[in-house]
């Protein structure tokens, strides 16, 4: 025989006069102190929420997935956002993620990513900081030496003859490209990625044209040469002494962009502040180089060639910008494409001397003719550098460019 319910048992009990019976409470299989406490509506809603959450498909877990290597290497929110847009994901496909934008997106899942507990906190942080800054700035020093030993080196030409003067230019010429190798190899300029193999072969063509080819082109176009030339060593000494700014403008624009990555929230605001920053600090290795090109040219007597070595020295920073940032084809490409310009220059001036190809040398004639010998590598290179500027203001300005590494100093 079933028990009668509740409301039957105190009906009887209220006719007869007898005091009501005590009813237990429904049974529950969660203790009071639980979110899904019945004696919380508020906490049951959340439950609620939080196990409709959990049955159902989770994206930003799927997109987690997805990018598990990017996520378990970050040690910020940073390293995840700037990988998401290297790999497209944008603030458009972060709505879809019900974020805001790109930041916010890496920030969840920096949080959700799981950590290893026998780490103490401290300790992380302590990895997570060991620091690009602290480093000592063994860079800047480096940077100091090409120039210097480029200087080193002219005085040694200057109080020498014979062949002891050859030794001691060949001397130079390894001491110097020692000591650029060793400049490019740690600091701001480092290549973050592996450069193409010809880039060094166009950087050395151009550099090599930089001492010579003015003389060899002047030689040409007047019907020779009959006999040497001069070289131009006050271009050289200039590039070589604008190793040192160009470092640390390259450092002042990892620096700043660092920063305004930090305190971004979104990519398109990124971009539009790191792109000012990006043609400010190119403005600023221009004075400096060409500072340095007057400077040099008045001491050791020669003419300042501010729009071949200028342009080069532009050139330079350009490539070496994109390639401390892990863009590696551009510069190579725009590179050799200055380097066969130039070399056209030359053999249309020699091809101009066969019967009936005249025409092949009047453009370079004309250039030389009305702007001097420079004028060639001024447009050559002018013209490339402008094309690694626009692109670089397309891609340096990606949160992907800027990712903190190891190897940031």
């Amino acid at each position: 025989m079933t028990e009668p319910p509740a409301w039957r048992a105190s009906a009887t009990a209220a006719s007869t006069g007898s005091p009501l019976p005590e009813v237990p409470p429904p049974p529950s299989s969660t203790p009071p102190g639980s979110l899904a406490n019945p004696g919380s509506p508020a906490k049951a809603d959340e439950a609620s929420v939080g196990s409709r959450r959990r049955t159902g498909v989770d994206p930003v877990k799927a997109l987690m997935h997805r990018h598990r290597e990017l996520c378990e290497r970050a040690v910020d929110a940073l390293e995840i956002a700037a990988g998401l847009e290297a790999h497209g994901v944008t603030d458009r496909t972060a709505a879809r993620f019900r974020h805001r934008d790109v930041f916010s997106l890496a920030e969840e899942m920096f949080a959700r990513v799981p950590r290893d507990s026998d780490i103490a906190p401290e300790a992380r942080h302590a990895v997570s900081d060991t620091p690009r800054g602290r480093r000592r700035p063994v860079w800047a020093v480096l940077a100091l030496l090409p120039g210097t030993l480029g200087a080193l080196t002219l005085v040694g030409l200057d109080l020498t003859g014979g062949r002891l003067r050859l030794a001691v230019g060949a001397a130079g010429v390894l001491a110097v490209s020692a000591a650029l190798r060793a400049a490019l190899r740690r600091g701001p300029l480092r290549a973050t990625a592996h450069p193409v193999p010809a880039t060094r072969a166009w950087t050395c063509w151009l550099l090599a044209y930089a001492l010579l080819g003015d003389g060899l082109l002047s030689a040409a176009v007047a019907g020779g040469p009959d006999e040497a030339w001069a070289p131009a060593t006050a271009p050289l000494l200039a590039l070589a002494l604008a190793v040192a700014p160009g470092a640390w403008c390259a450092r002042l624009f990892g620096a700043v962009a660092r920063r305004r990555l930090a305190s971004s929230r979104g990519l398109e605001e990124f971009a539009a502040s790191v792109r000012p920053l990006l043609l400010g600090v190119f403005a600023l290795f221009l004075c400096a180089l060409w500072t340095l090109i007057g400077v040099t040219a008045a001491v050791l007597g020669q003419d300042a060639a501010y729009a071949g070595a200028g342009t080069l020295g532009a050139l330079l920073l350009l490539a070496r910008l994109l390639m401390a940032h892990g863009r590696t084809h551009a510069p190579a490409v725009v590179l050799g494409a200055a380097a066969a310009a130039e070399v056209l220059a030359v053999c249309t001036v020699f091809a101009g001397r066969l019967t009936g190809c005249g025409f092949l040398a009047v453009p370079v004639e004309t250039a030389v003719g009305t702007w001097g010998p420079g004028s060639v590598p001024g447009l050559a290179c002018g013209a490339a550098a402008l094309t690694l500027l626009v692109h670089a203001a397309r891609t340096l300005t990606r949160a992907s460019a800027h990712a903190p590494t190891d190897t940031t100093p």
